[in-house]
């Protein structure tokens, strides 16, 4: 089934990385209109916060299969996540550099996770 990881998630770059995201996606969505408040802030939210949740979660599997996994369900939460700010731009509710900013940060998430991806492959 592949060998156990040895990795901490709290001491892991990535993971802190994403939990920076997080705070952005909180932080961006608290100026959303209010009838947003149950559509697509609760929606980027919900995946921005999935992205370092599937990490820790995956991190405490005990076999490197598992752990792809998860990392699998977090490049997912991410690249839905992207899609979103995507909407989020065209609807107005961001600002341009703010939508640049965000898309700069998902895609410095999407390099280190498959980054990690990557080298938990080579141990399967």
């Amino acid at each position: 089934m592949g060998r156990m990881i040895s990795l901490a998630f709290s001491d892991m770059e990535l993971y802190e990385v994403a939990l920076d995201f997080v705070e952005e996606i909180y932080s961006i969505t608290k100026k959303f209109p209010e009838e947003e408040r149950f559509g697509l802030t609760s929606q980027m939210r919900r995946a921005a916060v999935s992205i370092p949740s599937n990490i820790a979660e995956g991190n405490g599997r005990r076999y490197s299969r598992e752990y792809l996994h998860f990392l699998y369900n977090a490049r997912g939460s991410l690249m839905e996540l992207r899609t979103q700010i995507e909407i989020a731009n065209r609807l107005g509710y961001i600002f341009p550099e703010e939508h640049d900013n965000l898309l700069d940060f998902s895609e410095k998430v999407r390099l280190m996770l498959q980054k990690l991806i990557g080298s938990i492959q080579r141990k399967v």
